[in-house]
């Protein structure tokens, strides 16, 4: 939760000091190893709250997501050249002796058996959810902090700031690429398909730029991933600006796509 105090700072408060300590550890870690991020300036940090420096700004539209695509892949690609190259997609990583980022696979098995439970995917539906999780593991290891419209600020001057790192776990290059694109789907209506194209191509390159090994998500991993983020955003619906179903909206050279 967080609650503004004054207009040049706000406090994000936690239900525990463990949950507190966490998203400042993602914080710290995220300063170091993925730089071209722009976080706001942690100023205290409490038992269970975290005070930062207020950002006024714009929340992110289609029209930014290109650009929002090139920062994204230079932030994940430097994280990969910094530290996550010795990383393993279904393993927690260590970040130091008081914390690790989650894995990939295990939050997100669990996330689509809570899915399943509540009625929002079938069991061959879930089948082909795993199968996506499976596969990535071998794919080079990047990082996700739930990019979306909400939680990206850009400023009067023109500067993106990303907010809100509390849940960040390891992901495939894409991954939070392909968040992005569903939730501003879900916010804003169908994105034109040579949006996404552009996008896609302007994170790989920037991406390419640390490494020859990087800069390969190609369309079908990315539809793959955003029908990943369908099911689990689904129950999110009808809040904070989700007035559109993913499937009614989706780009066209998706429709009726299986996983």
């Amino acid at each position: 939760m967080t609650t503004p105090i004054h207009r040049d700072r706000f406090i994000k408060t936690y239900p525990s000091t463990q949950a507190r300590a966490a998203t400042e550890l993602h914080y710290r870690w995220l300063t170091v190893h993925a730089r071209p991020l722009r976080l706001p300036e942690l100023l205290h940090a409490a038992t269970t709250s975290l005070e930062f420096a207020w950002v006024e700004g714009r929340h992110a539209t289609p029209r930014d997501l290109a650009w929002i695509a090139t920062h994204l892949g230079d932030a994940h690609g430097a994280a990969w050249a910094s530290e996550l190259h010795h990383a393993r997609m279904d393993q927690p990583h260590p970040l130091d002796r008081h914390g690790a980022l989650c894995d990939f696979v295990s939050p997100r098995r669990a996330a689509l058996s809570r899915r399943q439970q509540a009625g929002y995917l079938t069991t061959g539906d879930l089948d082909a959810m795993h199968a996506i999780l499976t596969a990535a593991v071998a794919q080079p290891v990047a990082f996700y902090k739930d990019t979306n419209p909400r939680n990206l600020l850009i400023t009067s001057a023109g500067q993106l700031i990303t907010v809100d790192v509390d849940d960040l776990t390891l992901a495939p290059f894409g991954y939070d690429l392909a968040k992005l694109i569903v939730t501003l789907a879900m916010t804003h209506g169908r994105l034109p398909d040579t949006l996404i194209h552009h996008a896609l191509d302007a994170y790989n390159t920037a991406a390419a730029r640390h490494s020859a090994h990087l800069g390969h998500v190609d369309p079908e991993h990315l539809s793959r991933y955003a029908a990943l983020h369908h099911i689990l955003t689904a129950p999110y619906l009808g809040h904070g600006g989700y007035r559109y179903p993913w499937p009614t909206v989706q780009p066209t050279a998706w429709q009726g796509a299986r996983p």
